[in-house]
């Protein structure tokens, strides 16, 4: 165009050369303080990190060599607020840059670190994570649930394992949110849900959610969330991060998984196993039922000889015994035949004794009662009647013996040797011991 300059445009390559050398150029040696963030080392024996504020963060590596000589003090970690001694590089192919970490020292705790710990010791000192709490998980679990994301590889990892592993299982998920300030109330609400149904009830939950940096996992450690994990009524295994992560939800549940695939491999056993286990434990106790068997079998047949041993000389000691009982018998009664004679005399004598006596007796018992009878008439008061004499008596039967004993109107009874005589007291008679005495 007229009036215009034309300038030669820079190529990607050029214009990221040009700003790989003016960056390392320039921040070839530098301090910078910051927080640490998605520590991870890798089998390589590197270290890749994020240093970050408030307002910015920026890729970070330390290379095995230079980590060797801080491992041991144990403060490169998430959320470790450290001043480190590094160099910027620019990395051509992605057009990235990032600092080369050569040495490090720690400064303080992060914001986030220090209210993770904050209330870690809070709860902690509230007996929430005590292990007298935690409950063993079901041996075999019919019904799991699953709090996480329904998009990933998490979900279907951990389906796939615990499918495998025993295909009878029944699986439901609770799809909810899984970082970001809006997830602690979605975990919540599917703690809630599975603990709150009827018709479908879990035998287990699981919390899961792949790996991240400390903050991308920092919604597990919501208080709210982390309480409602300890309070479910369904045992509960929380299975956040990969091995090295642990959140306040890992110390709240009953049992810790280092990773979502972990948590289905310890949820349920293998069916395959349990049946080869079963098979075995069956031909165990069949062998053992058998030998079992064989023994008392033995041993039966070892009493069924002891016993017809013993009932056999048993039997020849009865015999024995009768054969001699009968014996005495029989002597006894050839004795008793041989002396029927003497017994029959003896009877005969004794019978004649007998008689003799009760004939004595009789006569002697006669005779005292003619004595006593005669005794009996001289003292009694009706003897004097046959010699002339009366007896008068009231007319209840009482004996009248002195005329002061009646009075006028009284009937009184006179008897006689034959008959008596029944008369009206017309006048009291007089004193017995002054007969002149009139009454």
């Amino acid at each position: 165009m007229a009036g215009e300059t034309q300038e030669s445009p820079y190529t990607v390559s050029a214009l990221t050369a040009a700003l790989k050398d003016a960056i390392e150029g320039r921040f070839s040696k530098i301090y910078v303080e910051a927080e640490i963030s998605g520590w991870r080392v890798y089998p390589s024996g590197h270290a890749y990190f994020t240093l970050k504020d408030d307002g910015a963060q920026i890729q970070a590596v330390m290379f095995g060599s230079t980590l060797e000589r801080y491992r041991v003090r144990g403060f490169l970690k998430d959320g470790a607020k450290v001043m480190v001694y590094a160099r910027a590089t620019v990395y051509a192919p992605r057009g990235n840059y990032q600092l080369v970490v050569l040495g490090a020292r720690p400064t303080g705790e992060g914001e986030l670190m220090r209210r993770y710990l904050e209330l870690k010791k809070r709860l902690g000192d509230e007996g929430l994570f005590d292990a007298g709490k935690k409950r063993p998980l079901p041996f075999m679990p019919r019904r799991i649930g699953i709090v996480t994301s329904e998009a990933g590889a998490v979900i279907h990892d951990m389906c796939t394992v615990l499918t495998r592993r025993f295909p009878n299982i029944e699986i439901r998920l609770f799809p909810s949110l899984v970082q970001g300030d809006a997830a602690p109330k979605s975990l919540i609400a599917g703690v809630r849900y599975f603990n709150g149904l009827s018709g479908w009830r879990a035998d287990l939950l699981i919390i899961a959610r792949g790996g991240g940096s400390f903050e991308d996992l920092f919604c597990f450690n919501d208080e709210a969330l982390v309480r409602a994990v300890a309070g479910s009524a369904i045992p509960t295994v929380s299975a956040v991060g990969h091995e090295t992560d642990f959140t306040l939800c890992d110390f709240a549940a009953d049992v810790r998984a280092g990773t979502p695939s972990i948590a289905a491999e310890i949820a349920v056993p293998v069916m395959d196993e349990l049946t080869a286990r079963l098979s075995k434990s069956c031909g165990a106790m069949v062998s053992a039922l058998r030998g079992r068997g064989e023994w008392y079998a033995q041993r039966i047949d070892h009493l069924y000889g002891s016993l017809a041993a013993a009932l056999n000389l048993g039997r020849v000691r009865v015999e024995s015994r009768l054969d001699g009982a009968v014996a005495k018998l029989a002597r006894c009664l050839a004795v008793l035949g041989s002396r029927r004679e003497w017994f029959v005399q003896r009877v005969e004598h004794v019978s004649s004794s007998l008689a003799s006596a009760l004939e004595l007796f009789r006569t002697r018992v006669a005779a005292r009662l003619e004595n006593a009878s005669a005794r009996l008439s001289a003292l009694s008061p009706y003897a004097v009647l046959e010699r002339g004499y009366s007896l008068t008596t009231s007319e209840s039967g009482e004996v009248i013996r002195l005329a002061g004993e009646v009075r006028a109107g009284d009937t009184i009874v006179t008897r006689l040797k034959s008959g008596s005589l029944r008369s009206k007291v017309l006048a009291a008679g007089g004193d017995a011991e002054n007969p002149e005495k009139k009454g």
